[in-house]
C-alpha cells in the first residue's frame, strides 16, 4: 500500500498487480508508462513500487508468491474502507465472494480480496489507523 496520508473511505487506495514474473511486467510498464520501480523488500524477494515521473507512487507489480500467492493476474484495486470485517460481510451478503481473506499488510492496515457477483476481482482495504 501507499505509505502517503490515508486516502477517504470509498476511495482507490492502492493498485497491484500481482504476476509470476514479475521483472519482466515491471520493465514492461517502465518502458510503455514511463515509470520507475522502487524495490520493496518482501522479506527473501523485493517487490515493486511504481512511480510516476514525479516520484509519486502509482501502485505495486508484485509476484504470485507469499502473501500474494492466489491473487489474480490483474490490476487489483483496493478500495479503503473503515471495517473490512463488516465490508466483506456485507460483500458475501450480496453475492460477493472471497478470494483471499483478512490479510495484515505490514504495519499498514488490513485487506481482503473478493469476487463481485459478476465475477470481476477487487480489494477492500482498512487503514492500520482504521485496524
Amino acid at each position: 500500500m501507499s505509505e502517503s496520508p490515508t486516502p477517504p473511505h470509498g476511495s482507490i487506495g492502492w493498485l497491484d498487480l500481482t504476476v509470476e514474473d514479475a521483472p519482466r511486467l515491471r520493465d514492461f510498464y517502465c518502458a510503455v508508462a514511463g515509470w520507475e520501480a522502487e524495490e520493496h523488500d518482501m522479506g527473501g524477494y523485493a517487490d515493486f513500487v511504481m512511480k510516476a515521473s514525479d516520484g509519486s507512487p502509482v501502485g505495486g507489480v508484485c509476484h504470485a508468491r507469499g502473501g500474494n500467492a492466489g491473487m489474480p493476474a490483474a490490476w487489483l484495486s483496493y478500495i479503503v474502507v473503515p471495517d473490512l470485517d463488516a465490508a466483506v460481510a456485507a460483500a458475501e451478503q450480496r453475492g460477493g465472494e472471497v478470494v483471499v481473506p483478512r490479510q495484515a499488510q505490514g504495519g499498514q492496515g488490513s485487506y481482503a480480496v473478493l469476487r463481485d457477483p459478476a465475477g470481476a476481482a477487487f480489494a477492500l482495504y482498512q487503514p492500520a489507523a482504521a485496524d
